[in-house]
């Protein structure tokens, strides 16, 4: 386990500089598609964080982490609204933040474990230390599943809309952040009440 983590913490380190090439939630999809013999195609290209629209930005960070440029990595706020609810037995948006879904996409993938939790719980601080807000958000906006095969900002605006990633107004970025949650279910022209919501979160973060 300790050579795992020495190894995961390289990575992030080398991330800071190198776009990474794929994700374990990439090849975990790649491998479902052989085991049940599925069609698979692959859509992923790396852009540069001002390539991506500023509304797009501020979608997902709506959407997924409204307190991203507040917390170190975990957001206890959060945290402590989401066990509430549990205890109460509502449903919360999650407290789950970009760092720890990053931590995930890159290492761990879809499943869930104590041990899996266990190991994102000290990357996260690792990942925020050696690559700063601009370079998670950068990084997650370009590995992050968007649909069945889908990845990254420029696949998912030229597959749903035709057009590069930089392109997207409030309306588009707030339907493409509206997937995120579950993307090999969800589709933009279906996400009208909740993309309506991430554009009223975008407003009230000043947005």
């Amino acid at each position: 386990m300790a050579v795992l983590w020495s190894l995961a913490s390289l990575t992030l380190l080398a991330a800071r500089w190198i776009d990474p090439p794929t994700t374990v939630v990439h090849i975990q999809r790649r491998l479902q598609a052989s085991i049940h013999h599925t069609p698979y195609h692959e859509r992923y290209r790396f852009i540069p964080l001002n390539q991506i629209s500023p509304d797009l930005q501020h979608a997902v960070i709506a959407a997924e982490d409204g307190r991203f440029y507040q917390h170190h990595g975990f957001d206890w706020h959060q945290i402590e609204i989401a066990a509430e609810d549990d205890m109460e037995g509502g449903r919360s948006r999650g407290a789950s933040t970009i760092t720890q879904q990053l931590v995930k996409n890159l290492f761990f993938g879809t499943g869930r474990s104590i041990c899996r939790k266990a190991a994102e719980f000290t990357l996260v601080p690792v990942a925020e230390f050696v690559l700063g807000k601009r370079r998670i958000l950068e990084i997650y906006l370009n590995v992050v599943e968007w649909g069945p095969g889908i990845y990254g900002a420029e696949s998912a605006s030229r597959y749903y809309y035709g057009t590069a990633a930089r392109n997207p107004g409030r309306e588009q970025a707030a339907r493409l952040a509206a997937i995120l949650p579950a993307p090999l279910r969800r589709r933009p022209e279906r996400m009208n009440h909740y993309s309506a919501l991430i554009l009223e979160r975008m407003s009230l973060m000043g947005w």
